[in-house]
């Protein structure tokens, strides 16, 4: 009875997806966002392969696992690249659009 309780209380869940012909039971809370990464690695893989001749799948996942790394890494870099005044350009504005929402929204509690 324990057990069944503390499942209960687990949010994780068992997912099952499918990865360059591959069935793999993932453990995660976000089922579709689980779904959503197992179809990147095998729409990569399937790119991956459909370039080259190698059928060998391990090879064809590090080939695909290389590519995703490298637009990570091109991500990051962008995104480091950034100037501070960009950055705190964006900042500002969330804050100002933070604002403005909070405003509305103690009005409408005024109105309501």
């Amino acid at each position: 009875m324990a057990d069944s309780q503390n499942e209960s209380i687990d949010p994780t869940q068992f997912v099952t997806v499918d990865i360059y012909d591959q069935t793999y039971r993932l453990r995660g809370q976000d089922s579709a966002y689980i779904h959503h990464l197992a179809d990147v690695v095998d729409t990569k893989m399937r790119a991956v392969a459909a370039q080259g001749k190698s059928v060998d799948s391990l090879r064809v996942a590090v080939l695909a696992a290389l590519n995703i790394a490298d637009e990570l890494s091109a991500l990051e870099q962008r995104y480091n690249a950034l100037v501070g005044t960009e950055k705190e350009n964006v900042r500002s504005r969330a804050s100002k659009l933070s604002g403005l929402l909070d405003a509305v929204l103690t009005e409408d509690r005024k109105i309501g």
